[in-house]
């Protein structure tokens, strides 16, 4: 009876053993919630100097009624969108890098490439879709846009990383709908999608897999 107990123990261990090798070779588990805390503190961050920024301008956000800016402004508010991309992938490979030395895990594996496939196929057309707003000075419809085609992107690569990671792109999605319908406030839900929700995410994802 004592040996069977030890044999079933033995075949649970290795079961979880395979499972978790078949996990490594599968997914990518190298990704840190601290990427999302710095992610979300640097969009949190340049949210609030945008907002500074239009006060620079002369702009009160919450009393205009016309949302139509000049092209200085809308090149520094590009701009400044751009170098919180550059922070947020930062950051985001020092703490992949990072934890993947802690661990003793891969970095560059199948499941990193086609994690990051299917999470560049809908932000690069999210990306062109912009810039066509960008052409045609539809200004108003960018945030959302930003929100729902990282929402998808996020959504599409979830089978290659951590499942959890699909419970924040459905949040940027269902908030960039929301976005839809209350335009003119874009850098609120743009504050709130990129910024306060990553810093959620990813304290839960930390507190998880740390």
């Amino acid at each position: 009876m004592q040996s069977t107990l030890i044999m079933n123990q033995k075949h649970q261990e290795d079961l979880a053993h395979i499972r978790s090798m078949m996990e490594r070779s599968s997914r990518f588990i190298s990704l840190s919630g601290l990427s999302g805390v710095f992610a979300g503190l640097s969009a949190l961050i340049g949210g609030l100097y945008v907002y500074a920024v239009l006060e620079k301008y002369g702009i009160n956000y919450f009393e205009i009624k016309e949302r139509t800016f000049s092209s200085d402004l809308i090149s520094e508010l590009i701009l400044t969108m751009f170098l919180i991309l550059v922070f947020a992938l930062t950051f985001g490979i020092l703490f992949t890098i990072r934890k993947s030395k802690k661990y003793d895990l891969p970095i560059w594996t199948s499941a990193t490439k086609n994690m990051l496939l299917n999470l560049a196929i809908p932000l690069l057309a999210g990306g062109i879709f912009c810039l066509a707003l960008l052409y045609h000075h539809i200004y108003i419809l960018i945030a959302p846009a930003t929100l729902i085609f990282y929402g998808l992107a996020v959504i599409n690569a979830e089978k290659y990383t951590f499942s959890d990671v699909k419970y924040l792109g459905y949040c940027e999605l269902v908030l960039g709908f929301v976005s839809l319908f209350c335009l003119g406030y874009g850098l609120i839900f743009w504050i709130i999608g990129f910024g306060i929700l990553h810093i959620l995410y990813g304290l839960i994802m930390f507190k998880k897999y740390k």
